[in-house]
């Protein structure tokens, strides 16, 4: 069952943070405030869906890979401690506080500031991630091929 729930959490989150960062992109360099507004107003809304995604895909990992000492499995138990870093001390409380100088139309200096580290810190969590993705799809690959 972990094994099932793993990827499936894990491409969830990928997803999620992806829609997160390209519709914040899109709407700061094509649309109004407005739009920008209620972009942070769902992203903000969004979490319920990514946080629990984050958590399932840590605890699962970390389950599936307590005992694994390969290369791949190595590298995606050092990725995870940033990405779960990033999120909470970075880009959970700047959707948070975007959402808020969103909603109350205050698009000034410390928007745009936290919005550019929140972009980075985006990035640096997709990156992340796709290449946790990429590692467990070569694990699973290299598992099948053992087995036959």
């Amino acid at each position: 069952m972990i094994k099932s729930i793993h990827p499936v959490a894990g491409i969830i989150g990928f997803l999620t943070i992806f829609v997160f960062w390209t519709s914040t992109l899109y709407s700061e360099l094509f649309a109004t405030h407005a739009t920008v507004a209620v972009v942070k107003s769902m992203i903000v809304s969004g979490l319920c869906i990514l946080v629990p995604a984050m958590v399932i895909v840590g605890a699962s990992g970390m389950s599936l890979g307590r005992r694994r000492k390969d290369a791949l499995a190595l590298a995606k138990k050092k990725r995870m401690p940033i990405i779960a870093m990033n999120g909470l001390l970075i880009l959970i409380p700047a959707a948070i506080f975007l959402n808020a100088k969103a909603s109350a139309g205050s698009f000034d200096i410390s928007f745009y500031a936290v919005q550019v580290v929140e972009l980075l810190a985006g990035a640096t969590n997709l990156t992340l991630m796709g290449l946790s993705i990429r590692d467990g799809r070569a694990m699973t690959a290299r598992k099948r091929r053992a087995g036959r």
